[in-house]
């Protein structure tokens, strides 16, 4: 804190430096509840009613213990996450774990286009007119902006995703059920355990964990900074879990009551069942704002994390902070995932097969990046701030349920197994 500001009330100073540091950990909590995210909590209301509404709620510390590691890495190393790897483990490791990277961050853009083209087909346009528009946007955003710029953007963007709390209010749930459905796991069920997995799965993305470590480091935040930037991953973990929270009740209450085989694999078809409850106009014009601010959101984060990740593994400029000319593999690379994000769902017309694939993509490469931010967390950090007793143990508890009931997620949603 500067000088200037150190005759200022304390009161007033915490809540200074808090919404300075505010940013990271809400980004990349608002990107996580992505379009994928939201099509699962639709599905698990319409199938299960209230009955997933609980697990929500158990993901949200389950959610922080993870990305505040990647706080602690940011703030303690001031390196993003794949110069850390590659410092700590070596150039093969740290190629291996941005390979990965790139499939993930590739793969997200996918489901976040598909979801631009699901609002495009709503209002009768072709997916080409509402994909093309939405890339030009985000590389617009990221090619004129510093961090601080795309920071507030992203931000903006992804409050759009607060209407589908207004949709929830407005399905008007029955107490007595969501009550009932809290008390009730039928977790003998395959069908319900794997919606179970399928909702950890969508928790944690891989790209998720680069982009907060390197948005911190490239946000220059300091030691001093750390209890701050920990309530806004924390305040970040309990909305974006709320959100989904929003929708599962929205979907229990209106399709899971009337119609609960209704198939809701795409945006199109969750749009067609849940907007006769709310009124076609406006229900589609609110549902249409929710997806929007979900996909952009998510489309910049896993795009940045892309950018960032190659250039914090080969040296090169990487940062938001200098201007195109001076680092040009950085926004080349961040183009690169948008434009082949955007022509892949213009190509592919099956976005169903699109987003499974995507969504077993990454459940695979969960283990290999969570295993690379805990042996981060236990072997780069100072020694104060690594990883150790009860609380390692409990981090590796949740690591390794959060992988495994991921990967069981993921090649469970694939036909035929």
């Amino acid at each position: 804190m500067t000088a200037s500001n150190s005759s200022m009330p304390q009161r007033h100073s915490r809540w200074s430096v808090f919404l300075i540091v505010l940013g990271p950990g809400l980004v990349v909590m608002l990107a996580d509840t992505d379009v994928g995210s939201i099509i699962t909590a639709a599905q698990s209301g319409a199938q299960w009613g209230f009955k997933l509404l609980l697990l929500q709620f158990i993901l949200m510390p389950i959610l922080y213990i993870v990305q505040e590691l990647t706080v602690r890495l940011g703030i303690f190393t001031g390196k993003g996450h794949g110069e850390l790897i590659r410092e700590t483990f070596g150039t093969g490791w740290a190629y291996l774990s941005v390979a990965g990277l790139s499939i993930a961050t590739t793969g997200a853009l996918l489901t976040e286009f598909s979801g631009v083209a699901g609002v495009s087909h709503l209002y009768g346009l072709p997916r080409a007119v509402g994909v093309i528009l939405a890339a030009t946007t985000l590389l617009i955003i990221v090619w004129t902006g510093s961090y601080r710029r795309v920071e507030r953007i992203a931000l903006i963007m992804g409050l759009f995703e607060l209407v589908f709390f207004g949709i929830a209010w407005a399905s008007h749930p029955n107490i007595q059920d969501i009550l009932h459905g809290l008390t009730h796991a039928p977790i003998t069920n395959q069908d319900y355990m794997m919606l179970v997995a399928a909702n950890i799965g969508a928790v944690i993305m891989p790209w998720m964990v680069f982009y907060q470590q390197s948005a911190v480091a490239d946000k220059g935040l300091h030691p001093e900074h750390y209890r701050h930037a920990r309530w806004d991953t924390a305040i970040g973990a309990v909305l974006t879990q709320a959100i989904m929270a929003a929708v599962l009740i929205a979907t229990a209450a209106t399709i899971g009551r009337l119609n609960p085989n209704a198939p809701l694999n795409t945006v199109h078809q969750l749009s067609e069942a849940i907007t006769p409850y709310l009124g076609d106009t406006w229900g589609r014009l609110v549902f249409s704002m929710g997806i929007l601010g979900a996909g952009m959101v998510a489309a910049i984060v896993a795009s940045l994390a892309g950018a960032w990740g190659w250039g914090e593994v080969t040296g090169f400029r990487h940062s938001l902070e200098h201007h195109p000319k001076d680092a040009p593999w950085f926004y080349g690379i961040y183009t690169a995932i948008i434009i082949a994000g955007a022509v892949a769902v213009i190509s592919i017309p099956d976005l169903v097969s699109l987003d499974i694939g995507v969504e077993v993509m990454n459940a695979l490469l969960l283990p290999l990046v969570l295993g690379f931010l805990v042996a981060l967390a236990m072997k780069a950090l100072p020694a104060e701030h690594r990883l150790r007793g009860p609380y390692l143990w409990l981090v590796l508890f949740v690591v390794i349920l959060s992988a495994g009931l991921g990967v069981y997620g993921g090649l469970t949603s694939i036909p035929g197994l």
